[in-house]
């Protein structure tokens, strides 16, 4: 059964050597002393890292294979502080990855890009991790024959670094699909809660709470448009934003993709107290007809406008 981490969960995790006897990273009977060491031995094979509780300031590149980066606890192995190339605690441009029960915090690089993923090919899916306090929570580049799926996840105190450089809670690039269900945005610091130019989208039973959100701007962006679901959401508008214009938007950045009978329906959108903002829920610079139904919208909200 999976579950929500609390956040006190990251304050509990212990040294970065496993208890007992065994090694910190294991693949079946095998242990190894650094993630690297077992991202290696996986190889361009299949296998599963499992990780014992802990606090690793270390990182990994996969450049092949398919890997599941498992935490034995859920929410007591926490990456922190170091990134590879640069980039992310994970670098992720092999054949598949799934990332389960793993804390990713105080993640920063110079360009203001630092993630706890960084995802440049292949399918991943994020199950029952949190994301905290960095520059961006998952990063990807483009894979148009892939997917990416988040479920029961975390995204808080991300984007714009202090620098003014940019970055979003998560920022999916040309994937074929991203299907993001239960999961909770809060707490942003700049930029986006989600962007993605995915072709497909799929956004439900998710919260996205911007009441302590500072200099942020829309909750979802589809810049490119989209095709597919966002529903049975909650979203609450905060005080401190730079565009407070809308909370939806569907393709402010060019209609490259066909955004034909997008569904945005049972989502419930309210102001926080002392928010005088007018916003919309959907921003729609497609032109293309969307289904929008259901919709709770508080005082001061209104469905939908035509943007140009």
């Amino acid at each position: 059964m999976r579950f929500m981490l609390p956040l006190a969960l990251i304050l509990i995790a212990g040294p970065a050597v496993a208890q007992g006897s065994g090694a910190p990273f294991t693949v079946g009977n095998r242990g190894f002393a650094t993630l690297q060491e077992a991202v290696g031995a996986i190889g361009d094979g299949e296998g599963t890292i499992r990780i014992a509780p802990g606090t690793y300031r270390e990182c990994a590149v996969q450049d092949a294979g398919r890997i599941a980066y498992v935490a034995a606890v859920p929410g007591r192995v926490v990456f922190t502080r170091v990134t590879c190339e640069d980039k992310a605690a994970l670098v992720l441009r092999g054949r598949g990855a799934r990332v389960e029960g793993i804390v990713f915090s105080h993640l920063e690089v110079a360009d203001g890009n630092g993630a706890g993923i960084r995802l440049e090919k292949g399918p991943l899916t994020v199950e029952n991790a949190m994301f905290l306090d960095s520059q961006s929570g998952i990063l990807s580049a483009d894979d148009p024959a892939a997917t990416v799926t988040i479920d029961h996840s975390t995204f808080a105190g991300l984007g714009k670094d202090p620098t003014g450089n940019g970055a979003h809670g998560i920022y999916i690039g040309g994937y074929g699909g991203l299907t993001v269900t239960a999961s909770r945005f809060e707490r942003g610091t700049g930029g986006h809660y989600l962007k993605s130019r995915a072709k497909r989208i799929t956004v439900t039973d998710s919260s996205f709470d911007d009441t302590r959100g500072q200099a942020t701007n829309y909750m979802i962006d589809l810049s490119n448009g989209a095709q597919g679901r966002i529903a049975g959401n909650t979203f609450v508008v905060g005080r401190n934003k730079d565009n407070h214009s809308t909370l939806i938007t569907v393709a402010p950045e060019g209609a490259k993709n066909d955004s034909t009978g997008l569904v945005v329906e049972n989502n419930i959108a309210t102001l926080a107290p002392g928010v005088t903002y007018k916003p919309v829920l959907v921003g729609n610079w497609s032109g293309e007809a969307l289904v929008l139904r259901g919709n709770r919208l508080g005082a001061g909200i209104s469905l939908t406008a035509r943007r140009w």
